[in-house]
């Protein structure tokens, strides 16, 4: 996606750690049952969802969320190019907020 590329080379240009195309192996109950492959891993603490599309619906939401509860990280960005105008939502790990555990 020509977002993500010119999204990256500004962060390099700004001095920002970051990875691209993140992909974390996921488990259930101790067993890996794939991956999960975020378009940047910022900072090494958060995650951001680059969309372009007319609007962000519900589901790019949950998509993220789900990011963020899977990665086990406080906070994330669902950036989206696509709109008249640049959206962005911050998005919250909620089973970090309730319990109240922070450590990453």
């Amino acid at each position: 996606m020509i977002y993500q590329r010119a999204l990256a080379i500004e962060m390099e240009l700004q001095g920002i750690n970051f990875q691209r195309e993140f992909g974390m192996p996921l488990h259930y109950k101790g067993q890996n049952i794939g991956t999960r492959r975020v378009d940047f891993f910022v900072e090494k603490c958060i995650m951001v969802e680059i969309k372009a599309l007319v609007n962000l619906e519900d589901v790019h939401l949950a998509q993220a969320m789900n990011y963020v509860e899977a990665y086990n990280l406080e906070i994330g960005l669902l950036v989206n190019f696509g709109a008249k105008s640049l959206q962005h939502k911050r998005v919250h790990n909620n089973k970090i907020l309730k319990s109240g555990n922070h450590d990453n």
